[in-house]
């Protein structure tokens, strides 16, 4: 008898489809709502946000240093 069989493989191919059926799911209640009572996005996903735009700016910034040292070949 072979580990690899139709039965195993239905199986796996099963449970892969519900494990990432779940991680779905926790992934969208994880993600910050809009606050229904004033319609704005509440503070968590502001600061999220500012913490992204943040982190892209010194990004950019160190590239930009990194070819600005360089010399033309």
């Amino acid at each position: 008898m072979g580990v690899m069989n139709r039965r195993n493989a239905m199986l796996g191919w099963f449970a892969w489809r519900m494990a990432k059926r779940m991680v779905k799911q926790r992934a969208k209640a994880a993600v910050p709502a809009i606050d229904t009572g004033s319609k704005r996005p509440n503070r968590s996903a502001i600061v999220a946000l500012l913490a992204l735009a943040g982190g892209v700016l010194w990004f950019l910034s160190k590239r930009r240093d990194e070819d600005d040292g360089e010399l033309p070949a």
